[in-house]
């Protein structure tokens, strides 16, 4: 059984009304691994919504965590906003609401655009509706307990002096060091770093709550049934550990059943990094939904268990992703596959989010459109040269508005992520600077006279192209080399019976004729 099915299982057994619960906290450029916990929100919302559940999955913008310092992305001005929440410091490019919306709107249109069912909430306007204002009462009134409790959990010493709650002052507009002795609701006194001392409304957006004790706090303002998170959270003595003692022993509610997931690691030349949105990074949500289509991202965050590392790779990892999908695309309107494929058919099934097509799409190979779209300019290009090599008469409106999804997607990579290695241009004309010699020529002179009356098909193209290198001195890979420069200026290229194949036959044939000469 896939494991979005297991946890599905557990959470519409155990609630009535299941609420999946996942979130951000936008402090900096959001990365492509960000992307797992809402795709895994989304799973398990997809997979309970199957069983006949009713069922909500929102999405918790951290917009009230503060700007911790200034990172290298942000201009030297930024560092006056330091202590201050994210949600009250200016946009960087001027166009949103705020320095938090600035980040995270990116990636919540790649998140819409993965077809992600989730209601988008923002913590600081919770804290300005009042809704954490009963378990900030609850923590302060059993500071002591909570002290405790953090001690036995994370082991570390138990400080007197533990604030549940930060005041923001109003003076200067940072955090400030509550006075614990003054609390009386709703008020809480303070003393600033700034000098300025006064007192907050615990009822407003004065203040917040510490992580640890907002956590466990949202828990029990949405009735949270699962969440997903990140491994760090799960480790022993994390947040998540102290979040169930707190809930329960503070909040008298409840913990979520819990969805540890691992990071998501970029991968590039061969090479993995760790990615972290404070630090800026190469692919962002936004890179990823332009160079992969959405069921196919999908697929690649729910093929494994959420504790198996990901490494993204954007390289030809993107083409070999792309592949297996559409291979177990095969396999599932097949209805044949092995047992060591059954999870990966289900995570097919459930990147579609229920939406399965009726039929079985139109399947052109990623790799194919890679060539296809560097050989023409806009979509009924795609299809003039598809139509030399597929029977494009019986494709679906489905089917034409998936290709032009995907050809799109092709050339976003190509734009900004491919390797050189698989990009090209067909030439107008013999590159200038290209010496023949006169094998090469008499080489394409043997090849016009066995293309002209044969049938335009890469099985026919390869057997002329490898007969006719067998019987020349330039031999076979002198023969590749030679094609290649005539058409893309390049010694490397596609594979040259279908890139042949898919080109207009005259054309090959005068680009010949006029190397041979």
């Amino acid at each position: 059984m896939h494991w979005a099915d297991v946890v599905a299982k557990e959470v519409a057994e155990t609630c009535d009304h299941p609420l999946i619960a996942t979130g951000i906290s936008p402090t900096g450029i959001i990365h492509v691994g960000s992307l797992r916990e809402a795709i895994t929100g989304e799973s398990v919302r997809s997979a309970v919504e199957g069983m006949g559940k009713e069922v909500r999955l929102i999405y918790l913008i951290d917009s009230f965590d503060p700007l911790r310092k200034r990172y290298d992305f942000l201009p030297p001005e930024y560092e006056k906003y330091v202590g201050m929440p994210i949600s009250r410091i200016p946009c960087p490019c001027g166009k949103h609401r705020n320095y938090a919306h600035h980040f995270v709107q990116p990636f919540l249109d790649a998140v819409d655009s993965l077809g992600v069912h989730c209601e988008i909430i923002w913590t600081h306007e919770l804290y300005e509706q009042g809704k954490f204002t009963e378990c900030i009462d609850m923590a302060m009134r059993k500071r002591e307990q909570v002290i405790q409790i953090l001690h036995e959990v994370t082991g570390k010493e138990a400080k007197a002096d533990y604030a549940p709650y930060n005041p923001i002052c109003e003076e200067c507009g940072r955090f400030a060091t509550p006075q614990f002795d003054n609390y009386e609701f709703p008020y809480m006194w303070y003393e600033c770093s700034c000098g300025h001392c006064g007192k907050v409304d615990i009822r407003k957006g004065e203040g917040k709550l510490t992580w640890r004790l907002e956590w466990p706090a949202k828990w029990m303002i949405f009735g949270t049934s699962a969440e997903p998170f990140g491994k760090d959270h799960a480790a022993a003595g994390g947040s998540y550990d102290s979040g169930k003692r707190i809930v329960s022993e503070i909040y008298g509610g409840k913990a979520p059943y819990p969805i540890p997931y691992e990071f998501v690691q970029l991968k590039t030349g061969g090479v993995t990094q760790q990615m972290h949105k404070s630090l800026g990074c190469s692919v962002t949500g936004l890179d990823a939904i332009g160079m992969t289509p959405p069921e196919v991202l999908n697929y690649l965050f729910l093929r494994v268990n959420p504790s198996r590392a990901i490494d993204y790779d954007y390289g030809m990892g993107t083409l070999d992703m792309a592949d297996e999908y559409d291979r177990m695309e095969r396999q599932f309107f097949a209805g044949e596959w092995t047992e060591a494929e059954e999870n990966s058919v289900r995570a097919y099934e459930i990147a579609q989010h229920n939406h399965v097509p009726k039929q079985m799409p139109l399947q052109i190979p990623y790799r194919h459109l890679v060539n296809v779209a560097q050989m023409t300019t806009d979509f009924d290009g795609v299809i003039e040269v598809l139509s030399r090599t597929e029977d494009m008469s019986k494709a679906t409106p489905e089917d034409l508005e998936r290709l032009k999804r995907r050809v799109e997607c092709v050339r976003f990579w190509l734009n900004g992520f491919a390797p050189d290695q698989v990009k090209f241009s067909i030439q107008q004309s013999i590159p200038a600077g290209i010496e023949l010699s006169m094998t090469e020529k008499a080489f394409f002179q043997a090849l016009v006279t066995r293309m002209n009356d044969c049938n335009w098909d890469a099985e026919t193209i390869n057997k002329i192209v490898s007969d006719v290198a067998k019987e020349s001195p330039v031999g076979s890979k002198g023969a590749y080399k030679a094609m290649y420069k005539i058409l893309i200026g390049k010694t490397a290229g596609p594979r040259l019976g279908s890139f042949l194949a898919s080109m207009d036959k005259k054309f090959v044939i005068n680009r010949l004729i006029q190397a041979s000469v």
